[in-house]
């Protein structure tokens, strides 16, 4: 995938981190998905479609809910091991398909609920935004979500960034601002925002589950070269010798959710 405003426009794929993401990317706080329950999605008998969907970590999370959910994503990779996770799992009420989230040639009004957790800046959003109204229900929700790690409050942070541009300048980490929530021209015509949420929570790792983490970073496992790959995995551990276990991490995580105008 080439997108203009990421990366100055250089090729990445989290296809290609898919092992990684499997064991290291469930990192999304239990607040999350309460919020995401007190909102209405996750309910018993719901048909929730999760756009960019990785390995399905959100359905994972959210399968003891009794909903049934959809998992997309453009990533072969990330859906096979997705689907074979399930399977281990016996999570029979999650499906799976690749496609884009500006196509996913699902029925006009499918769904109960959509969301898309650290994706959408990756989509077309208008496009996205016009799939995501049409197949949701008249009273359904779509849920955009983004979790920023926070360098200016934690070195451990900063410095792994650091270390990432050392590899890949090109790479452009984002976030990191107060966020300033504006209703955006995706949603005009087409949503009413019900709600905006904000927080940061301290998140926990060990050494080595960080550092799964930041291997399937778009910065590192999506983008490098196996060879540089494994240089910046070997040169990171030896920066995480001074830490102690295990790590606290400042993260800031935004929610919005969406109503259909219908």
């Amino acid at each position: 995938m080439k997108l203009s405003h990421i990366d100055q426009s250089n090729d990445f794929d989290f296809g290609k981190t898919s092992e990684n993401y499997a064991r290291f990317r469930d990192i999304y706080p239990e607040s999350m998905y309460e919020k995401l329950i007190a909102m209405g999605i996750g309910k018993e008998g719901q048909q929730i479609l999760d756009l960019g969907s990785g390995t399905a970590i959100l359905p994972m999370n959210l399968y003891h809910t009794g909903a049934s959910f959809t998992a997309t994503d453009i990533a072969e990779n990330q859906i096979a091991v997705g689907r074979a996770l399930a399977r281990q799992k016996g999570m029979e009420r999650i499906s799976f398909k690749v496609c884009p989230a500006e196509d996913t040639g699902f029925d006009d009004s499918a769904f109960d609920a959509v969301t898309a957790v650290q994706c959408f800046p990756y989509f077309d959003t208008d496009k996205a935004a016009a799939e995501i109204f049409r197949v949701l229900k008249k009273q359904g929700g779509f849920c955009k979500i983004l979790m920023d790690w926070l360098p200016k409050e934690d070195a451990v942070i900063a410095e792994m960034i650091a270390l990432v541009q050392k590899y890949n300048p090109a790479w452009n980490p984002e976030g990191f601002q107060e966020y300033d929530y504006h209703f955006p021209d995706w949603a005009r015509d087409r949503f009413v925002n019900e709600a905006v949420i904000t927080y940061d929570e301290a998140l926990v790792f060990t050494k080595e589950a960080w550092l799964g983490r930041v291997l399937t970073c778009r910065g590192v496992g999506a983008s490098l070269l196996p060879e540089k790959v494994m240089e910046f995995e070997a040169e990171y551990r030896h920066v995480l010798e001074k830490y102690d276990e295990p790590l606290h991490l400042k993260h800031r995580i935004h929610m919005e959710l969406y109503r259909p105008i219908k």
